[in-house]
């Protein structure tokens, strides 16, 4: 989407959300975003596997094209590459926002992010992450508790809390 003086405008995701599945697999998108979804991407939606933890990606679909061109552009010879090209292309779903503002999640995809009827939607900048409340909750948990010693990148030392 672009503004007014033909820059680009980054739409922005925070918060930690907690929703309820139905019974059906659909997920209502809370309120506060969804005035957002509909004017940046007309409602339409991408969803796809976390490779590295047990939970979806949500992207807006024009910040999905941007990813899948890259991912799709990177050398299909490199196995390791081949592997992300495989998860992450391979599940992803276009999703529409409904009238009530809800999304059906495909069944495959609840099953690999263990959903149930209490989810999670974790805004993360450009997209949200979709968690099992418990997994969430625990892996929340594991990162709270975390040593003090492990390698901080040098640009988050740079930032002030």
């Amino acid at each position: 989407m672009w503004g007014i003086l033909g820059a680009a405008v980054e739409i922005m995701f925070r918060g930690v959300n907690p929703i309820n599945l139905d019974a059906k697999g659909r997920m209502a998108l809370p309120a506060r975003y969804r005035e957002t979804v509909k004017s940046h991407c007309e409602g339409r939606m991408v969803v796809t596997i976390d490779p590295e933890d047990s939970c979806l990606l949500l992207y807006p679909q024009p910040e999905w094209d941007e990813i899948q061109a890259k991912i799709i552009a990177l050398s299909g010879f490199n196995k390791s590459v081949r592997r992300i090209q495989r998860l992450l292309i391979g599940h992803a779903t276009d999703l529409e926002l409904d009238a009530n503002g809800r999304m059906l999640l495909p069944a495959p995809l609840r099953d690999y992010a263990e959903l149930d009827k209490k989810i999670i939607l974790l805004g993360q900048g450009n997209k949200f992450e979709i968690w099992s409340e418990t997994l969430w909750n625990s892996t929340r948990d594991e990162y709270l508790q975390a040593e003090n010693d492990e390698e901080i990148p040098a640009e988050l030392q740079a930032l002030s809390l």
